[in-house]
Parts: C-alpha cells; structure tokens; sequence
C-alpha cells in the first residue's frame, strides 16, 4: 500500500499499479531553469505550460510528501469557475471589465481542462455536467434570485447563469424541500487524486523531474534548499498553498482552514432514479455555511463543509483531518438534504486545510529580478484557479505577451494575517457567523440584511 493510499476516498480507488514507485528525494545541488515547490495542482500547471511555451526548459519540482497529498488530492473534485473574491471586489480595485474578463477566463478554464486531460490521456472521471444550487426556504430562493441578476448586471447571461424553477432545480437535484435554485455549466466533477497524479505523469513526460519527500526549508532568489540538497535556478515558483505557513518569512501571508468530507458507499439506481444528478452536476444549497457534493463516477456520493476550527498559529496536523463531530454535522447536512439515503453507510471521512488570504484574494505573482514566483490563496476553489494561475505564471516566466499576464489578480498584494490572538478570535468568528445566519433562515424564511452584509465583507463580497 502506498503511504498515503488512506489519505482520502480518491486516493483509495488508486491501485497498486496507478500508483507506481515513489520518486526519489532531492540529494546534493543541481542546477535548473525553473524551480517549483509544490507538487499540487499549481506547481504541476505551471511546469505543465512551461514546458508546453518551451520544451528545452530544465524544470524541477519539488514535493514535501507525495504527489497529491496536499489539497489537490483531497478536494470535492469540483472543477469550477468560482473566484474566491467576487466580482464587486475586483470591480472596486480595478473596473468591472476587468472583473468580467477574469471571470470569463474562468468560464474557458473548465473547458481548457477537459481539453489536457483528453489529449494527454488522463483518466480522472471528469464530466461537464455544470454546477447547481437548490434554495431550500424563502430567504435562500431570494438570494439565488438576486446573485443572478448580480451576474447578468456583469453582461452574463442565461447560458452563462440562469434561475431555476422549482421543477426545474428538482429534476436535476432533488433535495428535500427545494423552492428553486440556480445553475452553471461552468463546472465539471473530477476525481482529484487522479488528476494530480496523472498531471505529475504527463509533466515528467514532458520533460520535468519531480522529486518527492524533499521539504524545502528556505526559497531565496534563484535558490531553493531542502533538507539534503539545493536547486539553483534562475526562477524559482512557490506553489505551496495552505502549507506557506511553513516557511517562516511567507507565515502570515495565508491561514489555512480545514474543509472536511465524507462518501457514502455506491448508491442504488432506484436511489440515483430518486435523487437526479445525471450528468454528474456538482451542487449544494444556498446556506452561507459552505458545504459541496458531487455524485461520483462509481455512483457515491462525495460531500463536504467547512465548519472546523481554525487551529492556533495557523497550525496544520494530521489529527485535524478526522474531526467526529464536524464528520457528524457534514452527515447530518446530507442526510437533511436526502433523507431516502437510508442506512447507506458512510465508508470514507477525511479533510485538509486550505489557503486563505486576509482579503479573500488568490493572487498571481513574478519579480523578474529576483526571479521568484508565486500563486495561490484559493480559498477552496483551486481545481480550476490553479489552470488559469499556472498558464499565467508560464506566460510571466517566458515572457509571453498574452491577455493573461494583464488580468487583475496578477501583482495583487493582500494585506498580512494579524498575529495571534486576533487571528485566531477572527477566523473563528467566521465560523459562528454563517451558522447563526442559517439557523435564523431555517427558523424565520427571512434574511438578515446585517448578517449578510457583514459576510460579504468578511468575505469579498458577492460572487
């Protein structure tokens, strides 16, 4: 069994075979074009589309454990166009049409990886079958109404974003208690592990080394060093996510927070007839407090939600993966949303942090003279960012002229974590805040103009 075959649902459907020999841990000094630390979907992307703009490029990434250890290998598997920030956030920095030509490079980027991950042969379950959200009582079926028309105020229209009735939001998820709902076919559900480790192949096809068990304990311009070796390259690429707190100098740039799941075992037909999701539509509901589900491709349902504490000092451990009580609440949402799941038993729980900036922004960054890189902050909306942040940082890198290297989140600096106490009292706050909001909605049908108001600020605002 491989050292992390238990680490998820997804990396449990992994066999031996798939797996393969672990890589060898960076020993002594080598030289390299590009440096990446991190092998998760960002560092992987970016040697991906270098090496497409550059064949001859001497790439090296560097992994602290295992290729699709980190979120990328135990996310919802919810290939997306969700922005962390909302449009209204980028509008204000920036100008809404640079707000919609960001979004609509996202809209691309979901076709973009259906299109890799056909032409390089990846097997990672992926079906376009869009995105929906079922509004469950009054106040949500209004907020589902009013983030539409917020969207179409952008220029987007029906084929883009687009109201459901409630017959309609019923024949593609039926919930208990469904009023209506909205939907995207900006969204495709992946089985993650698979795409990372099936990238990380086709990466060193393409000419890439990839080292494993090499924890990098200091990056510098042009230098990386490891606990037993030394890369000098002439750029080095962070891409390391909610593990950035590692690096002393980088420790308040992001807080990792903890997104948990569980899956069920393969459901019946007549449970699928029931339910919907046929085309594997990825969805939730509209409560503030997030949660995510998706039907998978041997017919379980994969479902998550935040929830979990944010650890002191941004502090990250194995131990706060299996976390009963919140796997308990994560079982009870899904149970509330399909009670006909029955007795249907729960076989895998699991979880693992993701990065968040203080401002809720995921960023894309080059110095030229130094030749240090960076992406990331996604907040847990990474599957898809990651693609557009890696075609970026390589058209950054090369020097590529493209619409890519003027989007508005390329440069962009988020103001640091305050330091303990308040980071902790904070971020935690964030947690309380949504539940009472839901429990008020549950209770009343009505929404909280100050609650909602305080969340989109807290939050970035409105997607």
């Amino acid at each position: 069994m491989h050292e992390i075959a238990d680490l998820s649902l997804w990396h449990s459907a992994i066999d031996a075979q798939e797996w393969g020999a672990p890589r060898p841990a960076l020993s002594g000094a080598i030289d390299a074009d590009v440096a990446i630390v991190g092998a998760g979907y960002t560092g992987l992307w970016t040697a991906y589309y270098l090496l497409q703009r550059d064949p001859s490029l001497r790439i090296v990434v560097l992994e602290a454990r295992a290729v699709s250890f980190g979120a990328s290998g135990r996310n919802g598997g919810w290939c997306s166009a969700l922005l962390p920030m909302g449009l209204d956030a980028i509008a204000a920095k920036y100008s809404r049409a640079d707000a919609v030509r960001l979004q609509t490079a996202m809209h691309a980027t979901v076709g973009e990886i259906g299109r890799v991950v056909t032409a390089e042969g990846i097997e990672c379950d992926f079906a376009h079958g869009g995105y929906v959200a079922v509004a469950r009582n009054p106040a949500q079926l209004a907020r589902s109404h009013d983030h539409v028309a917020h969207l179409h105020s952008y220029g987007f229209g029906e084929d883009d974003y687009r109201v459901l009735s409630a017959d309609e939001a019923r024949r593609r998820c039926a919930a208990t208690g469904v009023l209506g709902g909205e939907y995207t076919p900006h969204c495709a559900a992946i089985q993650p592990a698979r795409l990372a480790r099936g990238l990380a192949s086709v990466v060193e096809r393409h000419g890439a080394t990839l080292y494993e068990h090499s924890p990098v304990v200091e990056i510098a311009p042009h230098r990386v060093r490891t606990e037993n070796g030394t890369v000098n390259a002439r750029v080095v690429v962070r891409a390391t996510e909610a593990f950035t707190g590692t690096l002393a100098q980088h420790r308040r740039e992001m807080a990792p927070i903890y997104s948990l799941m569980i899956a069920t075992e393969p459901l019946s037909p007549e449970f699928w007839e029931q339910t919907g999701l046929h085309d594997r539509e990825t969805f939730n509901d509209e409560r503030f407090m997030i949660v995510y589900g998706q039907r998978t491709a041997d017919d379980r349902i994969a479902f998550g939600g935040r929830g979990a504490w944010y650890h002191w000092r941004s502090r990250t451990a194995a131990e706060f993966e299996r976390n009963a009580s919140v796997h308990h609440k994560i079982h009870e949402a899904l149970r509330e949303l399909f009670p006909h799941l029955g007795e249907a038993a729960i076989t895998h729980q699991w979880g693992g942090p993701v990065a968040t900036a203080r401002d809720w922004w995921c960023h894309v960054a080059f110095d030229s003279a130094t030749g240090l890189a960076a992406a990331g902050n996604y907040v847990g909306d990474g599957v898809g960012t990651t693609n557009l942040a890696g075609r970026t940082l390589a058209d950054l890198i090369t020097g590529t002229d493209s619409d890519l290297v003027t989007m508005p989140w390329v440069g962009h600096r988020s103001r640091r974590w305050e330091p303990e106490p308040f980071r902790y009292l904070g971020i935690n706050s964030l947690m309380v805040l949504p539940k009472n909001a839901d429990h008020r909605e549950q209770r009343t049908g009505r929404r909280s103009a100050w609650r909602e108001a305080a969340l989109a600020r807290l939050t970035g605002g409105t997607h």
